[in-house]
Formats: C-alpha cells, structure tokens, sequence
C-alpha cells in the first residue's frame, strides 16, 4: 500500500453499524482502544494488514471500504444529481461529494431520496398533493435500493432455502418434489391450466381451495420456479415477514413488493441451493447454459443467482445485472458488488449489450473500461418472457457483468488475452459522463462550457471545455 489511509470516518460508522463500543471493535481487532481512537479521528493510518482483519471479522469488501465505495449512494450517484439542470449552476465540485458519500452517507441517501421523488413529482404531478413526501419515492426505487443495501444477500433465506433445497433436489427436475412437497406438508394441490381460466395472472394461490394454479402457457423452467416461490411463500413465512417488518416500508404496495421480492429471492436459493450451486457455477466456470441445465432452470433465473453470491467466506464472482427490453427501459438492476452505470438513467450506448437484440440466442461479449479506469467482462444475451403476448414479441435482454480482474474465471473469456484485449470506452450518464470525442454523446456534460466551433464540426456532437 503505497499511499496512506485515513478512513477515520469510514471506520466509525462500521463499528456503529455493528452497535460496538471503541474497547469491543478494539478487543476484536488486537488493537488498544486508543490506537483505534486515533484511527477514528484520522490521527493514524489504517494499514493493510488492519484491512485484512477488517474484511475478516466484519465482511468488508477491501477496495470498496479503502475507496468509500459500497451500496448507499455513491459519489457519481451524487454527480449525477447535482447535474441535474436545476442544481448544475451550483457547480458543486467532486471533491465535496466524495465527502458527502464517504462521510455521511445517510445524508447522500436522503438527497438520492428527496431527488428522486422530485423527478417522480415531475412525472406524476397528482402524487405532490397527497401530504406525504414518501407517496414520491416509486415501489421498485425503495425496493431496489433496499435489496442493493444488502449486497442482494440474505442469510436467514440461504440457510432455510439450502435446508429444503438439498432435501428436494431430484436429478431429474425438482418440480415434483417440490409439488409433493406443496401438498404433504401444507395441504396445497398444484395444477396447470389453461390461461384462459387465470385471466390476465400466469400463476395463482386460491387460500380458501388451497389450490395452487399455474398457466399452462409458462415455459417448463417458469413452472418450476413458480412451485419455489409458492413454497417460500409458505415454507419461509415467518422469516419473509420478519424481514419485511425490519425493513419498514412507508407503505402497504411497497411492502407487499418487497414481500414478493424476497420471496423470488427464496425460491431461486430453492432451486439453486448456495453451496452446491457455488460449487458447480466454478467447476463450470459460470457457464449460463451448463448450469441452467444442472439445475432446470433459465438464463435469467441463473444470471440473477450470481448475483447473490455473497455469502462471507464462500462468495462467487461478484456480477452486476441487467435486464433492459427492446426500447432501453431497464427493468432489473442488481449488483452483488459495484455497478459501473448510472444509477438514474440507463446504460452507455456504446456498451453492446443491445446488440443482443440482433443476436438472438447468441452469448455477446465486450471489454470495457469506465471513467475511472475500472475495466469490466460483460456478457449479453437476449432471454423471452415467461409468456408471450400478442403485442410483444417476448424478447429481453440480459446484461451481466464483473471486474476484469474475475474474468479468468469464466469460460465465455477463454477466447480473449485478458492482459493484452482492448477495452472500449463507456460512461455513466451523458450528463455526468467525461468522455471528450464520443459520437454517441446525446447530451453535453451538465456545467461544462460547449466548445462549439461554426467553422468546424467535431466527432462529438456537444464538445465542450475540459478545464
């Protein structure tokens, strides 16, 4: 470690995250409390060895703690916000909000909040009126983020989900056990039926019948899961509802997403039960199509799996994932470690991962390196809906991706020279993205001078000037 650490203010709000005193951090530590002290108030450097001990006892990701990265509201998050056009004239430097994002990160997540309602406020004018300011924050924002704050990982819901996974698993596939399973242990008969008697639901639980109906239209993989979810609903309930309690959602729609969120979360531990899945995703090195064929499972259900790979002392490749249809609205955003994209808009266009879309069936892969320096694998390919609809043609896209630096680990990277392969360019947002000569800019950086010259025309559409 070649430069000096003062993570004073980082270091602090882990102990207090784990509700320990200065003597009980210390004690577990190996340090004296007033070593830790001057550590607190950026007096000494916390050194190496003492993030090692760090990630050990209290499951810190190194480079994420030492560069005050993490899952609340980041510094770019932050950029992002303030160039909005009605705070860019604030010209609020980065340096500030690194401060902000390191040293009072409830602080960066209430902006994140009140900016977001602001932006819901603009586009559903009816909800300013109701009285209370959280009616602003959407379901699937606070849902995301909470999910994100919890590095995607639940341990309650692997314990239990591996427990009953290992004792249904079938070579063959798990719906019937898992059916048997439904109807043994909970009086619950599973049935599929034609859509035409569920309406406009793919799958439904009748608790005066006990009845559990499924569309006859879900793909076999979708059945499968559909089983798993009903059997967290009921095999995990007082654990899904004790989670959702102690994440106190403002409201009964938000809660009941969350409810539902967690519960797919639980049926995917059911079906991919975490150490046996772990295990397999390396000896297969995280082959999609080999493990979806391990487990019956489809290319979404396991591309979300990897991200939830972060149990401590047992964690797979730490992946980002997308999930974007044919006109660029994302509709899932998880990351079991960083996100390299904007957190309010979409993606950077010159990342490939809508070339999918003309790829049907293909696996498409890119290099890329961020603002930063950071490089990352990606890997793209397109996934149909559970069912398909008369206006639709069912196509989604999937976007997966980790740091360069686990890319050896997957197969799909065999065919490049990791050490030598070109990287191409991306950015966050537009807005906040530094990039100079991109022809795929669609609009100038937030509190930049444009450049623009009637004599000549640039590469990028919006020159501007860069100091």
């Amino acid at each position: 470690m070649s430069a000096k650490l003062f993570l004073g203010q980082r270091l602090r709000r882990l102990r207090r995250d784990h509700s320990l005193s200065q003597t009980d951090m210390a004690q577990s530590l190996g340090i004296s409390p007033s070593y830790l002290n001057h550590l607190e108030r950026n007096q000494r450097p916390v050194t190496a060895s003492l993030l090692l001990r760090l990630a050990e006892l209290y499951d810190v990701d190194v480079r994420t703690f030492a560069t005050g990265g993490g899952p609340r509201t980041s510094a770019d998050a932050l950029s992002e916000i303030f160039s909005d056009t009605m705070l860019s004239d604030l010209g609020v430097p980065r340096y500030e909000l690194v401060e902000i994002a390191n040293n009072a990160p409830a602080v960066a997540d209430a902006i994140a909040r009140l900016y977001t309602a602001v932006k819901e406020t603009g586009r559903n004018p009816e909800l300013a009126g109701e009285g209370d300011a959280r009616a602003l924050v959407t379901p699937e924002n606070w849902v995301r983020d909470y999910i994100q704050a919890h590095r995607n990982h639940y341990p309650e819901l692997e314990e239990a989900a591996e427990t009953l996974g290992g004792a249904l698993s079938d070579p063959l596939s798990m719906a019937e056990p898992m059916r048997r399973r439904l109807k043994e242990a909970w009086g619950i008969s599973a049935s599929v039926v034609p859509q035409s008697e569920l309406g406009n639901v793919s799958q439904l639980y009748d608790p005066d019948r006990r009845v559990f109906l499924m569309s006859s239209q879900l793909r076999a993989e979708n059945r499968t899961f559909a089983l798993a979810y009903q059997l967290a609903l009921v095999e995990f309930a007082s654990v899904l509802n004790r989670l959702v309690d102690d994440a106190a959602p403002p409201d009964e729609g938000i809660r009941q997403l969350l409810h539902m969120s967690l519960a797919n979360y639980a049926a995917g531990a059911i079906m991919m039960p975490y150490g046996r899945f772990l295990a397999s995703a390396e000896a297969y090195r995280y082959s999609i199509d080999r493990l979806s064929g391990e487990y019956g499972a489809n290319v979404e259900q396991i591309a979300h799996r990897f991200t939830t790979l972060n149990r401590p002392g047992a964690r797979g490749v730490p992946f980002f994932m997308l999930r974007v249809d044919p006109a660029g609205n994302i509709s899932k955003r998880y990351a079991g470690e960083n996100f390299p994209f904007s957190r309010f808009g979409g993606t950077c266009p010159r990342w490939n991962m809508h070339a999918a879309f003309q790829a049907h069936g293909q696996v498409v892969t890119q290099i890329i390196e961020t603002p930063d320096g950071q490089r990352y694998f990606t890997v793209s390919r397109t996934i149909e809906r559970p069912i398909k609809t008369e206006v639709s043609t069912g196509l989604l896209a999937i976007g997966l991706g980790c740091e360069l630096r686990y890319a050896h680990k997957l197969s799909c990277a065999d065919v490049y020279d990791l050490e030598k392969a070109p990287a191409t360019w991306v950015g966050p947002a537009c807005t906040i993205c530094p990039r100079v000569d991109c022809a795929y800019r669609a609009t100038p950086p937030a509190g930049r001078m444009l450049a623009v010259d009637r004599t000549r025309k640039s590469i990028s559409p919006f020159p501007f000037v860069t100091s």
